[in-house]
């Protein structure tokens, strides 16, 4: 089966993986601007906002990942021309996602104070923070449902219906937020913070319920729980493993930054917050092209054409370049709005505005990162993948940051610790790709 590398077929692919990526930034930015433009308390509200998602989104990536095994070994089959041999596999792995994210669910709710304190969370902002995952944390499985499933589409070379159900929760997301925290009048009270939270869960109940019907109707997968277990099954908990240390480092990056910043003052945390959303954004933007790569490599290396592997990964580093560069001038051009849609706080858009610049300069950094951390992931390299993440984070991003700490750097710290984070990932990545594909190629570059 004959794999297009060209403009138009990557982009068919990244076009719809983009607006299905920033679909999960867009709903925790929502959240974030509506009720950090809150009258009473909003300030607070956004840092509140800021924590839990911070931790939600820990508690996702961490468990989400069998999303991309699930991609990598399907798209590997495909290309291999083997597909009906994992007819059992996607029912066992849908199971054993959504069994995993109960598990956890159900041990996090009764620790949930202790949980933000560690975030350095206290008083209203504590107060809010708990109010808001109570409710807000009943998505997880949900989420983990819808992403098992966008896993396997991938792997099927599709990424249009991901994009349909992630636009659909993201548009239900934003209308439910003016909705739920401002309230209609005569109709429904205004929930404050507790609205952005419903919003969020009804969002992702939605897009799992039209993930199923989708999978159902438009693929030929059954969800069938079906033994004995299938051999690919444990090397996918294998990878999923992998990425579950890799997103730990990653996450343990996000928390120390949120931790410091919290502790830095309530202001810090929310300017801190604007940011991270902004830098979230930007990083699902990019991952478009990533995707893209992920799932147009796994399909190459299952049929051995390793010329076309290394042309893959050339086209679609200069197109995620291209991106991060048309981001960065987006950024430069509303410099000061893009804060302004978050909160009118004048000391926290000012503290914001003071670090926003190196969010932006370390755009093409990100861009040739998560490239290959997307193509990385369709190789099935998911213990690589680990010990980058880890060498990143304890031997790059926590020794900058708290160095940065003792000089009194506050935000400036964080982001410069951030950038370096980024070099040593990207780094890495396409060294190994190097020394591992190079050798294998026919055509004289």
């Amino acid at each position: 089966m004959k794999t297009s590398l060209s403009f138009k077929n990557i982009n068919r692919l990244a076009i719809p993986a983009i607006l299905a990526g920033i679909a999960e930034p867009v709903i925790s930015a929502t959240d974030a601007a509506i009720v950090g433009n809150l009258s009473l308390n909003g300030t607070e509200a956004l840092a509140a906002v800021g924590i839990v998602g911070s931790f939600l989104s820990a508690l996702i990536w961490i468990l989400g990942q069998t999303r991309s095994a699930i991609s990598a070994i399907i798209s590997q089959y495909l290309g291999a021309g083997k597909l009906e041999e994992l007819k059992n596999l996607p029912a066992q792995a849908i199971y054993l996602n959504v069994g995993l994210s109960i598990v956890i669910l159900l041990s996090t709710i009764f620790f949930v104070d202790g949980i933000f304190k560690l975030y350095n969370a206290s008083g209203l902002v504590l107060e809010y923070s708990i109010a808001y995952y109570n409710i807000r944390v009943w998505g997880f499985p949900f989420t983990l449902f819808t992403f098992a499933i966008f896993g396997i589409f991938r792997g099927l070379q599709n990424t249009f219906w991901p994009m349909i159900v992630a636009l659909i929760g993201a548009v239900t997301n934003v209308g439910l937020d003016f909705t739920l925290v401002y309230g209609v009048s005569g109709w429904i009270e205004p929930m404050h913070i507790q609205g952005a939270a419903w919003a969020s869960l009804i969002s992702q109940a939605l897009m799992a319920v039209v993930s199923l019907v989708l999978l159902l109707w438009k693929t030929e997968v059954s969800l069938k729980l079906r033994f004995p277990l299938h051999p690919e099954l444990y090397r996918l908990v294998g990878m999923a493993l992998n990425l579950f240390v890799r997103s730990v480092a990653l996450n343990t990056a996000i928390y120390f930054s949120n931790a410091f910043a919290t502790d830095y003052g309530t202001t810090y945390i929310a300017a801190q917050t604007i940011a991270l959303n902004l830098w979230m954004f930007s990083a699902f933007f990019i991952d478009g092209y990533a995707s893209s790569g992920n799932i147009i490599s796994g399909k190459l290396l299952g049929a051995k054409k390793y010329d076309q592997l290394w042309l893959l990964s050339k086209k679609v580093v200069v197109y995620g370049l291209v991106v991060s560069l048309f981001l960065m001038f987006v950024g430069w051009l509303f410099y000061e709005p893009l804060g302004l849609i978050f909160t009118k706080d004048q000391e926290v858009l000012y503290k914001f505005k003071e670090i926003f610049f190196i969010v932006l300069l370390v755009q093409p950094i990100n861009a040739i990162a998560f490239i290959f951390d997307g193509i990385f992931k369709g190789l099935g390299e998911m213990k690589y993948l680990r010990n980058v993440l880890l060498s990143a984070t304890f031997l790059g991003f926590l020794p900058v940051l708290f160095l940065c700490d003792y000089f009194g750097l506050e935000l400036y710290g964080i982001w410069i610790a951030f950038a370096v984070w980024a070099s040593i990932r990207g780094g890495a990545l396409v060294y190994k790709f190097r020394k591992m594909i190079k050798p294998k190629i026919l055509l004289p570059f």
